[in-house]
């Protein structure tokens, strides 16, 4: 075997050495978002939002599933349509 490709195989990167490492180097998005919050950090934030303002905004189930079902029939009409006007 030629000496570079001996080399090569001897420095090959290895993950289980790369987890292994003491000190991972963050993200650049983690290291631009420590240096802006470094001045002016973000606010508290909960995790889920009110239930008042969620309930009051979200639609019903049965009027989601009404829209879809409509769309569907909507396409089959206009495909069949298509087909039926189509010369032969």
């Amino acid at each position: 075997m030629p000496e570079h490709e001996q080399d090569d195989q001897e420095h090959e990167f290895d993950l289980r050495w790369a987890d292994r490492a003491e000190h991972k180097e963050p993200s650049a998005r983690a290291r631009m978002l420590a240096a802006r919050w470094k001045d002016n950090p973000p606010g508290p934030v909960p995790f889920r939002a009110d239930p008042e303002y969620v309930s009051s905004r979200r639609r019903s189930s049965w009027i989601s599933t009404a829209v879809v079902l409509g769309c569907v029939a909507a396409v089959i009409v206009l495909l069949g349509y298509i087909n039926f006007r189509a010369p032969y």
